[in-house]
């Protein structure tokens, strides 16, 4: 029976006393009990280990690690520790701050179980402020498959593959990791990485996360142009389009998002560093820089038409 599955639950903390106890509280809620709890403290200063206490005293599932001096300090290092540490057939990954749907666990368990897939994907929303427990436990709802020929939608977010918003077989870290350097778009990088070998998986169209949204996240940091964040994400894209290469997955549509997207980090020299890794002919590349010079006057003049054709049609 899928019951006796054990989930291992890797939640990295940093500074969050303000938000853990709501957050281990969903935990504790799920309508799946076989699971243990690895909490990561990445060696903030503030109060998190007094507030996670109690849920240590009163349930033997939870555990409160500090990193290990192996791994690199961030929310990387403290996922590939807990994923080393991890006892569970399944691995799922939770945020601090966040607040998980009660059914989590079961529903994910069992359409993995019932499926042979070796990933379950599930909708994540997002909230700010305070949280309203209105939750819906209904157990009917649309699925579909996925593998890598749906890397392009991955990739380009339109089938968001969230950090926490998918719980994954063990072996599917057998041979795969986080970068630990990487501080921003790190699961982006190593789940199409995962997908991109060849795991199948599925994903069940009902929300069963939600993330809360804060200055002090690692998204809120990105999109108020933090260095550290934005240097990263470049990073990251190179690793993603190495791996695509190697997988023999780079198409056209791909290239053409990435060398888009590459305007937005011009201080990286994106552009350049990608086009130098593509098997293109000379005369290929020599198209795609120009159509990268030419791409902001393009945009512009789209953008243009767009308000003509509101305005005018």
């Amino acid at each position: 029976m899928y019951t006796k599955k054990i989930v291992s639950i890797i939640m990295a903390t940093y500074n969050r006393e303000a938000y853990i106890s709501e957050s281990l509280r969903s935990i504790q809620n799920q309508t799946y009990v076989n699971f243990e709890c690895l909490i990561i403290d990445d060696g903030g200063d503030d109060n998190t280990a007094e507030v996670v206490a109690p849920f240590l005293e009163q349930d033997p599932r939870f555990q409160f690690l500090k990193r290990s001096d192996s791994y690199k300090k961030g929310l990387p290092g403290c996922r590939n520790y807990g994923i080393d540490l991890a006892k569970g057939n399944y691995i799922i990954f939770f945020d601090d701050d966040d607040i998980v749907h009660p059914q989590n666990l079961e529903l994910c368990v069992l359409e993995i179980s019932r499926n042979n897939v070796s990933f379950c994907r599930f909708v994540r929303e997002v909230f700010r402020g305070d949280f309203k427990f209105n939750f819906d436990y209904s157990k009917t709802y649309n699925s579909f498959y996925i593998d890598k020929i749906d890397i392009e939608k991955i990739l380009k977010n339109e089938l968001p593959i969230n950090s926490c918003a998918v719980m994954w077989k063990k072996e599917c870290f057998d041979n795969n990791r986080f970068v630990e350097h990487l501080m921003y778009a790190e699961e982006w990088e190593l789940y199409s990485r995962i997908i991109s070998t060849g795991f199948r998986g599925i994903s069940i169209e009902k929300c069963l996360f939600f993330g809360r949204k804060h200055a002090k996240s690692n998204t809120g940091e990105f999109y108020s142009n933090s260095p550290i964040r934005r240097a990263s994400y470049a990073e990251a894209i190179l690793l993603v389009f190495d791996n695509l290469v190697e997988h023999e997955l780079l198409t056209k549509k791909i290239l053409h998002y990435f060398i888009q997207l590459s305007l937005n980090f011009k201080e990286y020299k994106l552009f350049q560093r990608l086009l130098i890794r593509t098997p293109l002919s000379k005369f290929k590349k020599l198209r795609w820089y120009f159509f990268y010079f030419s791409l902001p006057l393009r945009l512009f003049a789209y953008g243009k038409w767009k308000i003509m054709k509101k305005t005018y049609f």
